[in-house]
């Protein structure tokens, strides 16, 4: 089983970016947003990351039925979890996959939180939180808890995109590269994604009429 080289360059590999976020967003209790991490990524995926993305899903679905107290819901998707990650490497993608599998096979049997606890996920042997991310998981973070709290997720895809010209540009303190690592990072999202969004529409205001300059009258 081939087994991918690990890269943080997003370009190159968007499954570390996808991977490290959702892994942070679990481990935060996020459980719910977690899956909306992966899930674009995983929508994408063939073979053995396709495998890997879903069982994290499933996982995450898992658990948060269980929080919800719904636990033959978590059951079943606890037992299709560990079918998915099965025949992975113990530590496939630098992901305690071993670990996952082991906490599964309890959880189907005893799926009540209090007794069989969350495993907490790793990457690369590190126990991620949000805090530790680079900017293009954050951002992936940020866009997660968005849709999970039912913020303008294409309002804050603009805002991205103008964080990411930012970086590229040198301007690693730009409004725009703050107000997305706050949003991943800060409990008051609502105050966050407010500032965010008014940045946006200026800048928006502010290119449109830079374009407008160009248009023939």
């Amino acid at each position: 089983m081939t087994r991918p080289a690990s890269t943080d360059d997003p370009a190159a590999d968007p499954v570390v970016p996808a991977l490290r976020a959702g892994i942070a967003v679990y481990n935060s209790g996020r459980y719910h947003a977690a899956h909306d991490a992966w899930e674009e990524c995983w929508l994408d995926r063939t073979g053995d990351d396709e495998r890997l993305l879903h069982g994290l899903i499933q996982l995450t679905a898992a658990v948060h039925h269980a929080t919800q107290g719904n636990q033959a819901g978590a059951t079943g998707l606890a037992e299709n979890a560990r079918e998915y990650l099965e025949a992975l490497p113990e530590d496939y993608r630098d992901v305690n996959v071993d670990d996952v599998r082991g906490f599964l096979v309890r959880f189907a049997a005893d799926p009540d939180i209090e007794h069989t606890p969350p495993v907490e996920l790793t990457h690369r042997g590190t126990a991620l939180h949000v805090a530790a991310l680079d900017f293009e998981a954050s951002a992936v973070v940020a866009r997660a808890l968005a849709e999970a709290d039912g913020f303008d997720v294409e309002q804050l895809d603009r805002a991205i995109d103008y964080a990411k010209a930012d970086l590229e540009d040198g301007q690693a303190t730009s409004p725009f590269v703050t107000l997305v690592y706050d949003l991943a990072r800060e409990e008051n999202r609502g105050i966050v994604y407010q500032r965010l969004a008014e940045h946006t529409r200026r800048r928006r205001a502010r290119d449109e009429s830079v374009d407008g300059l160009f248009e023939q009258r």
